[in-house]
């Protein structure tokens, strides 16, 4: 399994390359703010054809480059459909004072070809089989995606802003929930098992253990849990 991350413009977005080996098919996950051309030296230096990008939630700083990265290599992107209108107006889903600062003169465009996630939804792509997981709370169209274990590698979650190492993602936006993200943090998060590798939209890498052990929301969260997995 290859892995590649990189932290994307003055948003510091974490955007990933996932492939099955070096020199096969891959599929890219939130590419924001500039990021083409480190996306573009990340694929170059592991000889990768993207064939898929897989977007966490709607936010700006999460799918700045999703057009152009489609475009640009004739890939479909895949989004939940509660976000997708954010695709060609990412405003929507930002204060009106942000709006105000960042959209001097610009545009944004759904990529020609828009596929829509389901929750619990496995999508077979580039060789891997990822699991979709529907998580709102930040937003109303968030999901993660999960890659099952190996012999190589425990289970592995791209968390998008739902959560982080030591923390979650705002609730204070159009779309976000405080009650609701707790649940998906909850349905989604807590039952899985300790060594799950948890690899956020923002900051660090870490596990469901961790977090399970140090993150005060997730302790919030418990309540809304059933029966966890843990060790």
């Amino acid at each position: 399994m290859l892995i590649a991350g990189f932290p994307a413009g003055s948003f510091q977005t974490n955007c990933y390359v996932v492939a099955p080996a070096a020199g096969e098919e891959c599929v890219i996950v939130d590419p924001g703010q500039n990021a083409v051309g480190d996306l573009d030296d990340v694929l170059r230096e592991h000889r990768l054809k993207p064939v898929a990008v897989l977007v966490t939630h709607g936010h700006l700083d999460h799918m700045w480059s999703v057009a152009p990265v489609c475009g640009a290599r004739d890939v479909p992107a895949w989004i939940h459909p509660e976000d997708r209108e954010l695709l060609s107006d990412p405003g929507k889903g930002l204060s009106l004072a942000t709006r105000q600062q960042l959209f001097g003169g610009l545009t944004f465009t759904e990529p020609d070809d828009v596929r829509e996630l389901a929750d619990g939804e496995v999508l077979r792509l580039a060789g891997l089989e990822l699991t979709v997981d529907h998580t709102p709370g930040h937003t109303r169209g968030s999901v993660t995606f999960r890659l099952p274990r190996t012999d190589e590698i425990p289970d592995v979650m791209f968390s998008g802003d739902l959560l982080f190492a030591g923390s979650i993602g705002r609730t204070d936006l159009p779309g976000g929930d405080y009650p609701t993200i707790l649940r998906s943090l909850a349905a989604k998060c807590l039952p899985l098992p300790d060594d799950t590798a948890v690899l956020p939209g923002h900051g660090p890498q870490t596990t469901i253990g961790t977090e399970r052990a140090t993150n005060p929301y997730l302790a919030e969260a418990a309540p809304f849990a059933g029966p966890t997995r843990g060790i």
